[in-house]
């Protein structure tokens, strides 16, 4: 039994395929590190998307959502041509962030290719930090859990 005023965050996740091009690998035939950012952008548009928590959603609102922290850690190397696929958790906190997690796997083998994770923060449109969750953001929130 959970406690009276507990609430149940529902698990939101976005899975999206992706191609390797030719321009985001190294010498090697490898992904370029600095690539794994762009995939992560494109994972979190896909979240917006289909959440309601895109970056004209934050902008309409009065607010930017610039990345504070951004991590990657490296399985496998993806390498030019596979058709890899990237999955992004929201991560709940009460705090006034936005918080993810992410996977990227072979299509084809199911091997874990990569992980990451992001922080995002809240600034209003005079680039002042915001301390306190923004009250359309808290309303999203009240909207996905039970």
């Amino acid at each position: 039994m959970r406690p009276k005023n507990s609430r149940i965050v529902k698990e939101l996740k976005e899975t999206i395929p992706f191609s390797v091009r030719f321009s985001e690998v190294d010498s090697m035939n490898i992904v370029w590190h600095g690539s794994y950012s762009l995939y992560f952008e494109d994972a979190r548009e896909a979240f917006g998307k289909r959440y309601g928590l895109g970056y004209f959603d934050i902008f309409g609102n009065g607010y930017y959502a610039p990345l504070v922290e951004l991590s990657f850690n490296y399985k496998r190397p993806i390498k030019y041509g596979m058709r890899p696929e990237i999955t992004i958790v929201y991560r709940h906190t009460d705090s006034a962030k936005i918080v993810f997690d992410y996977e990227i796997r072979d299509t084809v083998s199911g091997d874990i290719l990569a992980t990451g994770h992001s922080v995002q923060v809240f600034m209003d449109m005079q680039y002042q930090l915001v301390w306190a969750n923004p009250e359309f953001y808290e309303e999203w929130k009240q909207k996905w859990t039970e």
